[in-house]
């Protein structure tokens, strides 16, 4: 029998909500295989409150850089605002970490080729939390999709109506472009249409609309699209911080089913609904029910496929092309909804006005300082 892996060292960057609501209660998962060792925080009254939540034992630093030349860990996870996401993740990298980022992991194209060139570098791996992926409801859905067993996908819908009050957006980093990258198209939506990709895989062509209605903000606060992709399967899209009634869920109808999902911020087997096309023998769809073990989408989920990755010595899911995708997809779609015409996957490149910022410097839609 090969000896276990080593516990890795950890080291969180961020001890706001995130890192002590979802993050901490991950590693606190997986205490044969992780070590929590060093806490980053400009704020040390944040910091040692996270301390004293975490344990004494925990090195607090206030500098990213001088944390990582004491501690040098394996893993970084990183929490903070998404403008510091880049920088934060490319010296954890030169550092020889991997890492594991909330979303978004950059503020644009640009910025992730910056982190690509810095894994190339290093051999090291940065992800970004995209937990949705990860329960075993979407596990399934995914193989039966994958595997044909639903039929041909055809239609899809995807879904993100959340609310955001104006208290909110009084957050300085928030509703700006050089801050959070846009609005709840890159903000909130993100985690929806990542999980869309996952179940349907590469998306074609996109048309979107993107307005700001109620909020005082550079970036939208609603956006909409048609999708096409590879498959040829036609999606739509909607991304709101607008509704009362808050939901997400998504929709996939295929030849022979529909898979439904419906939740607000997390799933379970129970969340996901398979309805078969009349056609189809009542044993044929009684195999398509979610699997006995219940795995909540969650932090704790990811981090263990995250682990298993680097147990194993190969690069872990949600990185790489696979995440750029993602965000190439909400390029796209502020592409396609501030200049009114169709854009398709791949075409945002060194020289597009949309690779550097996902504003593209359009007049309408551009921080004031650069109208």
């Amino acid at each position: 029998m090969s000896p276990s892996p080593a516990r890795r060292r950890v080291a969180v960057i961020g001890t706001g909500a995130i890192v002590s609501g979802s993050h901490l209660p991950a590693l606190r998962s997986h205490p044969d295989r992780v070590e929590l060792v060093a806490a980053v925080d400009v704020d040390q009254a944040r910091l040692n409150a996270f301390r004293e939540l975490a344990g004494e034992d925990v090195a607090g630093y206030t500098s990213t850089g001088e944390m990582l030349d004491a501690v040098r860990p394996d893993l970084v996870l990183i929490g903070t605002p998404p403008s510091l996401h880049r920088e934060q993740t490319v010296a954890a990298l030169k550092a020889g970490a991997w890492v594991l980022c909330e979303k978004p992991l950059c503020l644009s194209l640009a910025e992730y080729d910056d982190i690509a060139a810095a894994e190339e570098a290093s051999g090291a791996y940065a992800s970004v939390v995209f937990q949705h992926r990860y329960g075993s409801g979407a596990v399934h859905a995914r193989e039966l999709i994958a595997s044909g067993e639903l039929g041909t996908p055809l239609v899809a819908h995807c879904q993100t109506t959340w609310h955001r009050d104006a208290a909110y957006y009084a957050v300085p980093w928030r509703g700006r472009w050089a801050t959070e990258g846009g609005g709840p198209t890159m903000g909130h939506g993100i985690h929806q249409f990542d999980l869309l990709l996952h179940l349907l895989g590469p998306w074609a062509e996109i048309r979107a609309m993107a307005a700001r209605l109620v909020h005082d903000t550079e970036s939208e606060d609603v956006s909409t699209a048609l999708v096409r992709f590879e498959n040829g399967a036609l999606a739509t899209v909607v991304n709101s911080v607008l509704s009362p009634h808050e939901v997400s869920r998504i929709r996939v109808d295929c030849a022979d089913g529909t898979v439904e999902l419906t939740h607000l911020y997390g799933h379970r087997n129970d969340d996901w609904v398979y309805t078969p096309a009349p056609h189809v023998p009542t044993e044929r769809a009684t195999a398509w029910r979610t699997p006995a073990a219940d795995l909540p989408s969650s932090h704790t989920a990811q981090l263990a496929a995250l682990l298993d990755a680097y147990d194993n010595g190969v690069r872990p899911p949600g990185s790489g092309p696979d995440a750029r995708a993602t965000l190439d997809f909400a390029a796209g779609l502020y592409k396609a909804a501030f200049t009114g015409n169709p854009v398709h996957a791949g075409e945002i490149r060194p020289g597009d006005p949309f690779y550097p910022a996902m504003h593209g410097d359009h007049p309408h839609w551009a921080p004031k300082e650069r109208a």
